[in-house]
């Protein structure tokens, strides 16, 4: 496995609060996933962070030191990296849940990324994919 394991993540809800789901981008070297769960109704907020604990995980089950984290989240990339306070309180619990996450890692980075991003395009494509086939 790479040293270090790129993730792009997306969360996005249609209406805020409203149906949301999320896109994960993990590029393993060579190898690529992608992965996208539905999560019922939360907020963008929400979405977003479900997204990288999501990504998280599955870099934990890749067994991966070292995580680059991109996200189109300013809120999230600054939460994470302590530059913004979080105050909502069930963003609270997300943001322990990645936290916790955060200590399976040798070093964990996060990245603001504009939306214009490929590869936060990509992890768009699964969240909006997933909403499509959930509203059919």
């Amino acid at each position: 496995m790479p040293k270090q394991t790129l993730l792009y993540t997306d969360g996005g809800a249609r209406g805020n609060p409203g149906p949301a789901a999320t896109g994960v981008v993990l590029k393993l070297g060579e190898d690529t996933l992608y992965e996208s769960k539905y999560l019922g109704v939360k907020t963008n907020n929400q979405a977003e962070y479900e997204a990288l604990i999501q990504g998280m995980s599955l870099a934990v089950k890749h067994k991966t030191e070292e995580l680059l984290c991109h996200t189109d989240s300013e809120v999230v990339a600054k939460q994470m990296r302590g530059e913004y306070k979080v105050h909502d309180s069930k963003l609270r619990k997300l943001y322990a849940e990645a936290k916790d996450l955060e200590k399976k890692f040798l070093k964990v980075t996060y990245n603001h990324l504009p939306r214009s991003n490929p590869d936060i395009r990509k992890a768009d494509a699964q969240v909006n994919r997933t909403l499509d086939e959930v509203s059919r």
